[in-house]
């Protein structure tokens, strides 16, 4: 597969995870539970982590949320993961800033909103306070502006100059403008008041998966910032993941995003951790990085009406699910395995011949039998009853050749429990020197994609 040309970004250490063009493009995910009840929010995160967030971001919006940051921390850390948790500030977060000084010490990362801070406005102490906080506690700041809170003060303005032009844009142009101009605006902001140029992430997020390309293309081209990807609200269910992946795969593939979230709408009672598990998959598919075995199968047709194939598929796909966390300390390197599950004769053999395994089930009026290819060669034939399990046999024997002489435990890892938990691309290895241009080692990963 060709390989992407990342853009340029400097890189920003956030709680020992890198952010830029020099680490691979971070997953992150965001609690939905209220800050202040300290064990749901740290279960959620523990949650989120297992499926392979390496950031989390959590709501600070009052007092009881800003005392509740230190001990969900010590909650996290006491399950034995160090994930960067980051603090979404808005409104009030100058006051809970200053107020609470265990709270800023805490946080890996502070997310400040310049459209409800002040910014631009005679008052703008309140933006010059929270930048001033992150100098003083050496945290990164993630610049996010938003189009549902964009600085009126600034929109008015560039609106009338715009009115005033003899070739005036439209209305909507103005708005992608005015985000750019207000991203740029408050990260030179935010380095007169003391932040590195290496301390700053911008985001300049929307609903609208046109808007998205549009105002990240723009952006990235008239700076060097690390980005954060995401459409604002991306929805429930298949329209969310259809429209983020439709807003940030044009990006990621011209080399523009070092981190993303896919802002999915749960359904009530729902799993949070579906959107790290949706925003891997889109890497994934994209070939920026491997998180899990990937199984391709066809849809069926009417020479398919067995549903055996599908069974097939099913269960291998939920085989590989559970074998993954032993798999993945075990074999470094079988996320990037790939099994091909097919229907009938049509396609069976060819997709079967391109994958690691394959299995070419029968069509309806083919002979019951299922060939099995192995690294492109026919290896066997199956038949019976007993197809799944000697598939599966099949299955852990390779993983166990090709994968098993790189020999023993993936290792520790930053961000993760020594069993069972993610292990973070991203971290600075303990021998990396420090310098900000040092490219991380990217030991595995544990993750799951459904």
């Amino acid at each position: 597969m060709p390989s992407i040309t990342r853009r340029n970004a400097v890189n920003v250490n956030v709680g020992g995870v890198i952010v830029g063009s020099g680490a691979p493009v971070v997953v992150q995910s965001m609690t939905n539970t209220d800050t202040a009840d300290i064990e749901s929010t740290v279960q959620q995160i523990a949650a989120l982590a297992r499926a392979g967030s390496e950031m989390v971001r959590i709501t600070v919006n009052n007092d009881d949320a800003a005392k509740a940051v230190p001990y969900i921390i010590e909650g996290i850390q006491a399950k034995g993961w160090n994930t960067p948790i980051i603090g979404d500030f808005h409104y009030n977060g100058h006051q809970l800033l200053r107020k609470y000084p265990a709270m800023a010490r805490a946080l890996s990362k502070y997310r400040i909103n310049p459209g409800n801070v002040s910014i631009g406005r005679k008052d703008d102490d309140n933006f010059r306070t929270m930048v001033e906080c992150a100098v003083d506690n050496q945290k990164p700041v993630r610049i996010g502006v938003n189009w549902g809170s964009l600085d009126q003060a600034l929109l008015t303005r560039m609106m009338d100059e715009n009115s005033k032009s003899a070739n005036p844009l439209d209305a909507r142009d103005v708005m992608m403008e005015a985000m750019v101009v207000s991203a740029l605006d408050n990260a030179a902001a935010a380095e007169r008041y003391g932040l590195r140029r290496d301390q700053i992430v911008l985001s300049a997020k929307v609903s609208g998966v046109r808007d998205l390309v549009d105002v990240y293309t723009e952006l990235a081209k008239r700076c060097d910032h690390a980005l954060h990807l995401g459409l604002t609200e991306a929805g429930m269910g298949m329209k969310g993941i259809v429209a983020s992946t439709a807003g940030l795969s044009p990006l990621l593939l011209s080399g523009i995003g070092d981190t993303i979230r896919v802002s999915l709408t749960p359904t009530p009672g729902g799993d949070r951790s579906e959107e790290v598990r949706c925003g891997q998959q889109i890497l994934q598919s994209l070939g920026i990085r491997s998180f899990m075995p990937q199984v391709t199968s066809c849809p069926g047709c009417g020479r398919t009406t067995s549903t055996y194939f599908q069974e097939l598929a099913e269960r291998i796909q939920n085989y590989l699910v559970e074998s993954m966390p032993e798999w993945k300390q075990a074999y470094p390197g079988v996320e990037e395995l790939k099994l091909a599950v097919m229907g009938c004769i049509v396609n069976g053999p060819g997709e079967s011949k391109h994958a690691n395994i394959g299995i070419s089930l029968p069509g309806t009026f083919e002979d019951p039998k299922a060939p099995v290819y192995i690294d492109g060669e026919f290896a066997t034939t199956l038949k019976g009853d007993r197809i799944v399990e000697e598939f599966q046999v099949i299955l852990d024997n390779y993983v166990q050749r090709r994968y098993g002489h790189s020999g023993g435990n993936g290792g520790g890892s930053h961000g993760a429990p020594s069993a069972g938990g993610p292990v973070n691309p991203n971290t600075i290895h303990a021998d990396a020197v420090e310098d900000g241009t040092k490219k991380p080692v990217e030991p595995p990963i544990f993750a799951v994609i459904q």
